[in-house]
C-alpha cells in the first residue's frame, strides 16, 4: 500500500531537477501525476518514464492554471496535492538587478505561486481536503543580498504560505512552504558560473549539497496524510547551512 494511494497530484517546474524527483517519488507511493512545465520535450519524456502525464503550463499564465485544473478535473474528479515547485534563480546584488531579470523572477517564483494556490484553492475547498507544498528556499529564511530577486521571491513565497493556511486550514486544506539548501539540479551551474562553488559548499556543515530524493521524500511527507496536522509551517531541507 502506498502513501499516496488514491490521491492526485499536480506538480509545476516538472520536466527537470527537483519537480521530476517528487513527481516520480509521488508515482512510487501511488499518486496519479501531473507534471507541468514550459519544457515541453523534456517534460514529455520526465512524465513518461515514471508514468505521469505532462500538461504544457506556463505558470504565470492565469489562463494555462484554469486549463490544466479543469483537464485534471475532467480526467481524475479532484486534486488532492499542488506542488508549487517552477521557479528560476540568478545571482545579481540590488544594485546590478535589472528591472528585466526582477520582473521575470517575480512573475515565476511569486506570482506562479499565487496564481496556482488561486487556482487550486476552489478545487480542494469543496473536497473538504487537499495539501498545498510551496517550494521556497534558505534564502526565504535570511538575507540574500547575493541573489536580491530570487530572495524576495522567496520570501514573499514564505508570506502567501503563511496567509493561505490561514484561510484555508478551515477547510481542511493545508497549505506548508520547503525551504531547500544547495540542491543538485542546473541551479548550481550558477555557482560555477560565478566561481564560488566550493566556497558555498564549505559553509553547509554537513559538507555537501543535497540530492533532489531528499527534497522529494519531505514533499512526500507533506503530500501525505502522515502530516495532516501541519499547517503554515517551514520545512527546512539545508544540511544545517542555516543552524
Amino acid at each position: 500500500m502506498g502513501r499516496l494511494d488514491g490521491k492526485v497530484a499536480l506538480i509545476t517546474g516538472g520536466a527537470r531537477g527537483q519537480g521530476e524527483a517528487e513527481g516520480q517519488r509521488f508515482r512510487e507511493e501511488g499518486a496519479e501525476v501531473y507534471l507541468t512545465d514550459v519544457l515541453i520535450e523534456q517534460g514529455q519524456a520526465a512524465a513518461a518514464a515514471i508514468g505521469a502525464t505532462f500538461i504544457e503550463h506556463d505558470v504565470t499564465d492565469s489562463d494555462a492554471w484554469s486549463r490544466a485544473i479543469e483537464r485534471i478535473e475532467k480526467e481524475k474528479g479532484r486534486l488532492d496535492v499542488l506542488v508549487n515547485n517552477a521557479g528560476i534563480f540568478q545571482m545579481k546584488g540590488m544594485v546590478e538587478t535589472e528591472r528585466e531579470l526582477w520582473d521575470r523572477t517575480i512573475a515565476i517564483n511569486q506570482t506562479g505561486v499565487f496564481l496556482g494556490l488561486q487556482a487550486v484553492a476552489p478545487v480542494m475547498i469543496r473536497q473538504g481536503s487537499g495539501s498545498m507544498i510551496n517550494i521556497s528556499s534558505v534564502a526565504g529564511l535570511r538575507g540574500s543580498g547575493g541573489a536580491f530577486a530570487y530572495g524576495a521571491s522567496k520570501w514573499a513565497v514564505r508570506g502567501m504560505t503563511k496567509s493561505a493556511a490561514q484561510e484555508l486550514s478551515p477547510y481542511g486544506v493545508r497549505v506548508n512552504s520547503i525551504h531547500p539548501g544547495i540542491i543538485e539540479t542546473a541551479m548550481v551551474d550558477e555557482f560555477s558560473r560565478k566561481g564560488i562553488n566550493e566556497r558555498v559548499r564549505q559553509q553547509i556543515p554537513m559538507g555537501h549539497y543535497a540530492e533532489v530524493s531528499e527534497v522529494a521524500n519531505l514533499a512526500l511527507f507533506l503530500a501525505s496524510d502522515e502530516s495532516r496536522y501541519c499547517s503554515g509551517s517551514e520545512f527546512v531541507v539545508d544540511g544545517g547551512l542555516t543552524a
